[in-house]
């Protein structure tokens, strides 16, 4: 068994916000040979390109960082979009792995394949036991069939194939398109949006109540290189820091580093979610990860990101972000 992500690895989706992490922890390893491709080069959806790319480059590894990614709003408005997109990138790239011979293969999953109402922490065992959360069902049937496919081409042929499931991720690189944004990024730029117009009120959807585990990206990548290296068994492994946080802790925290100092109103009358998603993670901590990034320096990071990739020049020049 290789030491680590050595040899020739492709990171599929390289420009959203795990697969940038992987490629700032990969970038300049002597003993690594880092493959990214576009859209335009090689079009995931399609059966025939994505085997052409696979067979002609041979990689030893390939991770499937690629996806529709989105949020409550996002997954309730475009249902086909999510459950097509994820269900053609997992299986053209999980079938064209096996074809190609590739040696290792890591695939995520998500927390909302979980049922709505499971025990916490949630265990693999869990996974298809109850009905998961209405407005993620498309995405979560999509996130199953690929677990379920690395599954059996395992069983039939032998093959090195992983699939890992992190808690929300999030950090430099992320979405803050308010229709597509999971609710960390959505938060970052609603408080920003806020404090830049001198508002005084901001209103989020939901109670505030709902618990969420939140998983700093560059840490997912470090965790995907020892699952690589380290773990070889069939069952999917969750990927957590342990710990929660209710929606209100997490708007209190983001309001203080935006600076934005007026209220915040809750619209009960709109969806929460699952109550609560947190992740055992027993298993990573077994091979010896443990996250690196606490809540409040990953927010400080990923806003001052957002501010440079985000924010207008004077936008950044007003800027002052709480310590």
């Amino acid at each position: 068994m290789r030491a680590g992500l050595s040899g020739t690895v492709y990171v599929a989706g390289h420009t959203g916000l795990v697969g940038s992490a992987l490629v700032r922890r990969l970038t300049g390893r002597r003993d690594t040979e880092l493959v990214t491709t576009t859209r335009p080069e090689v079009d995931l959806t399609d059966a025939r390109a994505v085997d052409q790319f696979l067979q002609r480059r041979r990689p030893e590894t390939v991770i499937i960082a690629a996806g529709r990614v989105g949020g409550i709003q996002a997954n309730a408005m475009q249902p086909a979009d999510f459950i097509y997109e994820n269900l053609m990138i997992e299986a053209n790239l999980i079938h064209g792995a096996w074809r190609a011979g590739v040696e290792r293969l890591l695939n995520f999953g998500s927390s909302c394949m979980y049922p709505k109402h499971a025990p916490q922490p949630m265990t693999p065992e869990l996974l298809m036991t109850g009905p998961v959360e209405p407005t993620s069902e498309p995405y979560a049937v999509a996130k199953w069939a690929g677990l379920t496919l690395c599954a059996a081409y395992r069983r039939q042929h032998g093959v090195r194939f992983i699939t890992a499931i992190p808690a929300t991720v999030y950090g430099p690189g992320d979405s803050f398109d308010l229709e597509r944004a999971h609710v960390l990024s959505a938060l970052i730029r609603k408080f920003h949006e806020a404090k830049t117009r001198g508002e005084r009120e901001v209103v989020l959807w939901g109670s505030g109540r709902p618990r969420r585990e939140f998983l700093y990206a560059d840490d997912l990548a470090e965790a995907c290189e020892v699952v690589l290296s380290r773990y070889d068994a069939g069952e999917p492994i969750n990927i957590g820091s342990g710990i929660a946080h209710t929606i209100e802790e997490l708007a209190r925290t983001i309001a203080g580093i935006v600076g934005f100092l007026g209220r915040v109103r809750w619209d009960a009358s709109q969806p929460d979610g699952a109550p609560e998603k947190r992740l055992a993670s027993k298993c990573i901590r077994s091979l010896g990860w443990r996250p690196r990034t606490d809540l409040r320096t990953g927010l400080l990071q990923t806003y001052r990101w957002f501010l440079e990739h985000e924010a207008t020049p004077m936008e950044r020049e007003q800027a002052c972000v709480s310590s």
